[in-house]
């Protein structure tokens, strides 16, 4: 691939809710510029840009596939992005490297969830927009209907650039409203059409259509604006700069249309990329900080300033081992140079430089700012970071991934297999920073995190392929506590005498609730019990509240005092004295009105304010209470709560289903609280059973 100079760059990003056939025009895109000599389905395997076992295996897309595309002296980076919310963290970070966000609209089912997910996203950034009416081929695709949808949840600034001529079975070619010329595809190779007039029948309709394309694009220009509205003729130029600068200014949103499938609009929507949409060169400044003084430092995507690379992504590739996915935001990266990781103060070898193209890596001498590339094999480097240089280390601030809300715990399938799994989860959770893993050290378990269960289920399916260590999920152990409510006085005594030196210990125990932690009290006066057996006595204390009476769970918040026993000058030993606090504890305890305690966890959950009575209803089945309430903006509300973790272990399933996947949520355990009787009677008989068992 030849070098494009920063003018000549476009980074644009698919976005769309799920099944709006993002990778599919993506396929298309790339036959259509020669990038692959036929048309990839993800349907049979054989899709260019969904090229991962997991992703061929569902017929989706997992991961954010790059290819550069080389179209008319341009390169296009183009981005193909996950539509299901599992695999949002994605998303996440495609948005933060990409110039324009094209967000793909069914024409069949128009705005979705997923739809006005990632608007929100591409809003939040100021992102320059497309949309494209896609999947117009489908029965009852309605692209009047679509296009509707789009400027009732969108605004008026969405208007259309491409229309279809024909609809469903019969769309066979493209409209530009710009040029008004038509183009009429000729075959089912998506590559051969032809420029014609516009047909006898959409005079009309391209009339309207382009009264509400000048309408929305004129907003970007005051000058236009007001010729506009005194009535004076848009020259064909006039609005063409109009269009430019509205979407490079967040202004103006075009709207096109195509068939992925049929390869209908491909190559005008390419047309229009490299025409209209910014370069690297036409964005915003970057902020970095210097990373010794804290100094604000302005970047612009100049080939010449200092190197500043902000890596969004790792990722292991099974022929070159660990890819370190970036974009350069200002300065030249050469292979055969040194890099200095600025956020860990090492220096890293670029041996290979390359650019992703799908599941291959191709090589290149140098990528320029505004550029997206990937390095093999560096030793230090992880996602988030920035690689720049030792002299003027710069420091770009973090993407912000969604925090994983869902967790699950697992166990080897295969006995052995611990060190494996440990070290794959751990490689795992270094690529996807939405995921994460530890082995919980009070339950022993092995505790997998993620953002929903098919994400989850497909990170157990990768540690399989990737590292050969199969897992089953099992239920998941809650770090209950015991404690008591009430103060007692036991005697514990252990005597075991049969010929020979024997064993004696006896003690007497003051129990009593303490309002936090834990605490023992030496009040033993006139040597009842030796100093030397003292020791022993905390120790037998420590042992048996790490292991509970009622149901085997750690004892907490109560205050033990050693107030009298006795010994025996040959019999005594710390073993005995070991034993007869065992006995005192579990006798005191029974009597001084144990209880299970549960975690209590705190939860902040923003919804739309049309399901606010779903969430608070559902909070209240799950023993929870609504703490408080109130609007953050854009028809959203932030419901703060609290709810005992036993409940909320499928808290992200129910949410998603009770908001169609708008809400979100995040959660933080806060303190524990006295289980129900009813429900701790069951731990507790469940906890019996198991122990008889073993």
């Amino acid at each position: 691939m030849k070098n494009y100079s920063v003018d000549k760059i476009r980074n644009i990003g698919l976005f769309s809710h799920g099944g709006a056939g993002k990778t599919t025009l993506a396929e298309a895109m790339l036959y259509t510029a020669g990038v692959t000599d036929r048309m990839g389905k993800t349907t049979d395997g054989s899709s260019f840009m969904d090229f991962e076992a997991e992703e061929i295996k569902r017929q989706m897309t997992i991961n954010t596939s790059i290819v550069p595309i080389e179209w008319k002296n341009h390169k296009i980076n183009l981005l193909d992005t996950p539509g299901y919310l599992d695999f949002i963290g994605e998303v996440v970070a495609a948005m933060h490297v990409v110039d324009t966000a094209v967000i793909l609209v069914d024409a069949v089912s128009g705005v979705e969830v997923g739809t006005e997910i990632v608007w929100e996203r591409a809003e939040d950034r100021h992102a320059p927009r497309m949309v494209i009416v896609n999947r117009m081929d489908r029965e009852n695709a309605n692209y009047d209907k679509a296009l509707e949808s789009v400027r009732s949840a969108f605004g008026t600034k969405v208007a259309p650039v491409l229309i279809p001529i024909g609809s469903q079975a019969n769309f066979s070619g493209v409209v530009n409203l710009i040029t008004k010329k038509a183009y009429r595809y000729l075959d089912a190779s998506g590559k051969n059409f032809k420029e014609e007039e516009i047909p006898a029948g959409m005079a009309d309709e391209v009339e309207n259509y382009r009264s509400m394309l000048i309408e929305s694009a004129v907003e970007a220009d005051d000058e236009l604006m007001m010729m506009y509205l005194d009535g004076a003729e848009i020259a064909d130029e006039q609005l063409k700069s109009a269009i430019k600068t509205g979407i490079i200014t967040d202004k103006f949103i075009p709207v096109a249309c195509s068939s992925g499938t049929k390869n209908i609009g491909a190559a005008q929507i390419m047309d229009f990329i490299v025409e209209n949409f910014p370069a690297p060169t036409d964005m915003p400044k970057v902020i970095a900080h210097h990373a010794e003084t804290k100094q604000e430092v302005e970047l612009t995507a100049n080939p010449a300033g200092h190197l500043a690379i902000h890596v969004f992504k790792t990722m292991a590739d099974p022929f070159v081992g660990k890819l370190t996915i970036f974009k350069v935001l200002s300065g030249t990266i050469k292979t055969d140079s040194n890099v200095w990781n600025v956020n860990k103060g090492r220096n890293e070898r670029i041996s290979n430089l390359f650019v992703p193209k799908g599941k291959r890596q191709e090589n290149v001498l140098e990528l320029v700012a505004g550029d997206i590339g990937s390095i093999a094999k560096l030793q230090d480097t992880t996602t988030n970071e920035t690689l720049g240089e030792k002299e003027f280390p710069l420091i770009i601030d973090p993407i912000h991934f969604p925090e994983p809300c869902l967790s699950v715990a697992v166990e080897p399938k295969t006995k052995g297999d611990e060190d494996k799994i440990g070290t794959g989860l751990a490689r795992l959770a270094e690529e996807d920073p939405t995921f994460s893993m530890h082995k919980d050290t009070e339950t022993k378990q092995i505790v997998i995190s993620g953002l929903g269960e098919l994400h989850l289920d497909v990170m157990i399916g990768r540690l399989a392929k990737k590292f050969g260590a199969e897992v089953q999920t099992v239920e998941f152990k809650l770090p209950y506590r015991e404690t008591i409510r009430s103060k007692v006085r036991v005697e514990g005594r252990h005597k075991k005498q049969s010929g020979g030196k024997g064993q004696f210990g006896h003690v007497w125990l003051e129990m009593e609730p303490k309002e936090d932690g834990y605490e023992f009290v030496d009040k033993v006066f006139g040597g009842s019990v030796p100093r030397q057996y003292i020791p022993a006595v905390e120790k037998g204390l420590i042992e048996i509240t790490a292991k509970g009476v009622l149901a085997g769970y750690p004892v907490v918040n109560i205050r033990v005092a050693l107030v009298d026993g006795s010994y025996h000058a040959v019999d005594s030993s710390e073993m005995a004295f070991k034993l007869a606090t065992h006995i005192a504890f579990k006798k005191g305890f029974a009597l001084a009105k144990p209880v299970l305690l549960e975690p209590i966890m705190n939860i902040e959950v923003t919804v739309p304010d049309d399901y606010m009575g779903d969430i608070i209803g559902d909070m209240n089945k799950k023993r929870g209470r609504v703490l408080g309430m109130e609007p953050i903006g854009r028809g959203r509300q932030l419901v703060r709560a609290q709810a005992p973790q036993a409940e909320l272990f499928r808290y992200a399933t129910d949410l998603r289903s009770m908001t169609q996947g708008r809400g979100s949520f995040k959660m933080s355990f806060d303190h524990y609280e006295e289980i129900p009787a009813m429900i701790a009677e069951g731990i507790i008989a469940a906890y019996k059973s198991e122990d008889e068992e073993q």
